[in-house]
């Protein structure tokens, strides 16, 4: 399953907030930033930061995918 973060870039442009901004507010390296834009895994310490910062629930900031190409075995997920 991949992860999408383009829910937190709209929800930062809302609360007019820009990357440094979030950096500083949120406690975090510069890394999860780059990590964030890179769409990669991001530890759930570093999510829990920004919805205090952004006083958000994770469904606002984050899409999970799922993969399409492992045989379209679901195992009844939906």
């Amino acid at each position: 399953m991949a992860v999408n973060y383009d829910k937190l870039f709209k929800t930062m442009q809302l609360h007019n907030m820009g990357n440094k901004d979030l950096i500083r507010q949120a406690g975090f390296s510069g890394n999860i930033m780059t990590r964030l834009k890179r769409n990669e895994y991001v530890s759930l310490e570093s999510i829990e930061k920004i919805c205090s910062v952004l006083h958000c629930k994770v469904d606002d900031i984050v899409e999970f995918i799922p993969d399409n190409d492992k045989g379209g075995n679901t195992h009844g997920a939906q």
